[in-house]
């Protein structure tokens, strides 16, 4: 039995570790200009560093499917979150482009195992009915980091403060989990049922969110990280005004995200995952079609708003396709979502390399509009699997 105030300060924990990520990830298209002038390289050929940061993610999304069966949860929380202040010191106190990527390569592959961690301690310290809100309420958190990071990213930068001055915000959060962790109890699994679950074979439908939460961070941060560059070059915004457009996005996914953990417990996720996906697609497509500078802000604003908590509805709707949704099923979709975040700063230059930014927002909405289709399909063989059982 966990105590109330044990369960608070893991929880807390949790949405930490979802804070630090998106702080990481967040104020990329806003550090990267700064970034490429104290290198003096083109911005194009900077945006791979950070493939360190978001490949360290993929790799250590794949590694958590194995390294909780090697320790704890809670132990490999506190080991990767202790590595994460490390290394995010070391952005600021080191000026080699080599210690850089490897800094960025232990952070990323310690946010994967930590993210992991965390969904999946979500998943055994409350139950079928709170399951959703609560990872939904997750995404807040990481909205909340897309704010705050970003605006002080901004401040930051336009400041003349080091590119990475933001990241030392992150550190700190990580810090704090840290100490929420050695203080706490985590919660204990039925460790023989969650692997003969782990054995079971998932449907199709599973494999198809998988393969839409890969689709929706491409389609995300393609657009978040190459929006700001686009408006400074395209339509001639300030720096400072180029970068608030992308920390408008992350003001309405807050405001969805804390209207869909109420949401979610009356209408469910079943309907809510079409309604979010058809609202990510339509809401990006004004980011590129529209020019004016007064209105982008507010068009980014209702984007991230009709995004209603995409990624955790996506994933709250997966575990529905299964009777006993165990912790590795989550971290599977999961892994889904950060390989996509993996392959995004590559795929992205070269999309701006070959044409121009604006193509590479364009490559956003296309990313949007397959996962649709994906969920759609996974939604109608869901809905016929339950159809067939009844009858």
């Amino acid at each position: 039995m966990v105590s109330s105030g044990n369960k608070v300060r893991v929880t807390l924990a949790c949405f930490f570790a979802y804070f630090v990520m998106s702080g990481m990830l967040a104020p990329i298209g806003i550090v990267l200009p700064p970034l490429a002038e104290y290198l003096g390289r083109p911005i194009a050929d900077v945006a791979p560093i950070f493939s360190w940061l978001t490949l360290g993610i993929l790799l250590g999304s794949a590694l958590a499917l194995v390294v909780f069966d090697v320790l704890t949860v809670r132990v490999w929380t506190l080991l990767v979150y202790l590595a994460i202040v490390l290394a995010l010191l070391t952005l600021r106190l080191s000026d080699s482009t080599l210690a850089l990527k490897l800094s960025l390569g232990v952070v990323g592959t310690a946010c994967g195992i930590g993210l992991a961690a965390a969904a999946s301690t979500i998943t055994q310290l409350y139950s079928e009915d709170h399951r959703a809100s609560m990872l939904v309420i997750t995404d807040g958190s990481f909205s909340v980091a897309g704010i705050v990071i970003s605006t002080l990213a901004v401040s930051l930068v336009a400041a003349g403060f080091h590119w990475s001055s933001s990241y030392l915000a992150v550190a700190a959060v990580a810090a704090i989990v840290v100490l929420l962790v050695a203080t706490a109890s985590f919660p204990t699994g039925n460790e023989a049922d969650d692997q003969g679950r782990s054995r079971d074979t998932w449907p199709a439908s599973v494999w198809l969110c998988i393969a839409a939460l890969f689709l929706y961070t491409l389609g995300q941060y393609s657009l978040l990280w190459w929006l700001p560059t686009y408006l400074e070059e395209s339509l001639g915004a300030p720096r400072d005004a180029a970068g608030a457009v992308v920390a408008r996005f992350w003001t309405g996914m807050l405001i969805a995200q804390l209207l869909v953990a109420w949401w979610v417990l009356r209408i469910g996720a079943r309907r809510l995952v079409l309604l979010s996906v058809s609202g990510a697609f339509l809401g990006s497509l004004p980011l590129w079609l529209n020019d004016s500078l007064t209105l982008l802000p507010w068009l980014s604003l209702l984007w991230g708003v009709a995004n209603l908590g995409l990624l955790k509805i996506v994933i709250s709707f997966a575990t529905l396709a299964v009777p006993n949704p165990s912790p590795r099923l989550v971290a599977a979709l999961l892994f889904g979502a950060t390989s996509g975040t993996a392959i995004s700063p590559k795929i992205t230059s070269v999309v701006v390399t070959a044409l121009n930014t604006r193509a590479v927002l364009q490559f956003g909405s296309l990313c949007y509009l397959v996962l649709g289709i994906l969920v759609f399909v996974a939604w109608w063989l869901m809905r016929s699997r339950a159809e067939s059982v009844q009858s």
